[in-house]
């Protein structure tokens, strides 16, 4: 039996990628890592937590000592590395903890691997440590206007699908690394490392750098989740500088498979960008999503247009972020399934849905539960 290690696995990505693994594999064992910060979340994986091939483990990855001795009892045969601080403003005025968490944690990780591998007869056979990163390591594109052609303008992905561009350069898999913010600075280092004990020790790695993620279960800070609920409650949307900056956009069921697919098919020691090849303007899905909200809630169209509120824009602010997945739909045929209009359908309803897991989230009720139940143990 394979037994697969996920770290971050209650929190938005990982959940996702936990359900798909305990769902599609019930030959292998699941075990998930979490720390349980105020990101993580088990009420995400109510509906797998009893199924016979999950496991759930509180622990700090940082906490090589715990991290190795899981690794040996649990005979992990393979590392999904999720775990991450990921929230750009949170960095800024925490750079420390992003630091120790995104940097050392990952370290913590790649040696107990290291360690408890090497131990085996069979040593790094069959086993394999995927780490997965941010598009945000490469810094910021320029937006460009090609022959004379305001932006946004089509462009071709490998599929021959056209998509809304704006800019004729992307971030491509041997791009250099430009981080501008602690949080993809943080990102950058554990890259290097994860590539660094391949190097210089054969660990069998993967690393991938995605674009932003949207769908179910995601923390309300991050902008989509955190404009539904406000659109909701009819509060101000805070919208940074003009909104003029632009985001590649994935709908984390997307991302997930890609995950599978890389961590079954990818080849070692290669890189994978996964996005959406879906770029749009910050004001642009805002008022998407006032639109769709409204809609849904049975408002007049455009009833919530005057919540938004343009802000001062934040330090380190990347202009342009946008992937080049044409790698990964070569290789391994993958490509997302979704159009971000019908994602973004999907999302607004299951928040609106699900108001009782987003009061659970944005009260703080989770995280006193958890803190009950564990300080007991």
């Amino acid at each position: 039996m394979s037994t697969i290690l996920i770290t971050g696995g209650a929190g938005f990505i990982g959940s996702h990628v936990v359900r798909l693994f305990v769902n599609r594999y019930p030959d292998y064992r699941i075990i998930n890592l979490d720390k349980l910060t105020y990101a993580g979340n088990l009420s995400n994986l109510r509906d797998i937590e009893s199924a016979p091939n999950y496991r759930f483990v509180r622990m700090d990855i940082c906490d090589f000592d715990a991290v190795l001795r899981l690794m040996q009892e649990e005979h992990v045969t393979g590392v999904i590395h999720l775990a991450a601080e990921s929230h750009v403003d949170r960095s800024i005025k925490d750079p420390f903890t992003f630091a120790r968490t995104n940097v050392m944690g990952t370290l913590s990780l790649l040696q107990a691997a290291k360690v408890y591998w090497e131990s085996l007869p069979e040593r790094y056979e069959g086993k394999r440590f995927y780490h997965i990163s941010t598009d945000e390591v490469y810094g910021a594109l320029e937006m460009t206007h090609p022959e004379g052609i305001e932006p946004p303008f089509t462009t071709v992905a490998s599929s021959g699908a056209h998509h809304l561009a704006y800019g004729t350069s992307f971030f491509t898999e041997d791009l250099k690394y430009q981080p501008h913010s602690p949080y993809s600075a943080a990102k950058a280092s554990s890259d290097h490392f994860v590539r660094a004990y391949h190097d210089t020790y054969g660990l069998p790695t993967i690393v991938t750098n995605c674009s932003n993620n949207y769908g179910p279960y995601q923390f309300p800070e991050k902008l989509i989740p955190l404009f539904i609920n406000n659109i909701r409650h009819r509060r101000p949307l805070p919208v940074y500088g003009r909104g003029e900056n632009v985001r590649d956009w994935l709908y984390v069921e997307d991302h997930a498979r890609a995950i599978d697919l890389i961590f079954h098919r990818g080849t070692i020691a290669e890189t994978y960008n996964i996005g959406g090849f879906n770029e749009w303007k910050n004001i642009d899905i805002i008022r998407l999503l006032i639109a769709t909200t409204d809609r849904l809630l049975g408002r007049p169209e455009g009833a919530d247009m005057d919540l938004i509120t343009y802000v001062t824009d934040r330090a380190g602010h990347d202009l342009r972020y946008a992937i080049d997945s044409r790698k990964l739909q070569r290789e391994l045929g993958w490509e997302p399934s979704l159009q971000f209009e019908e994602g973004i359908e999907r999302t607004v309803r299951w928040y609106l849905d699900n108001q009782a897991w987003m009061d659970n989230v944005t009260s703080g009720d989770y995280q006193r539960y958890y803190e009950d139940m564990y300080a007991h143990r």
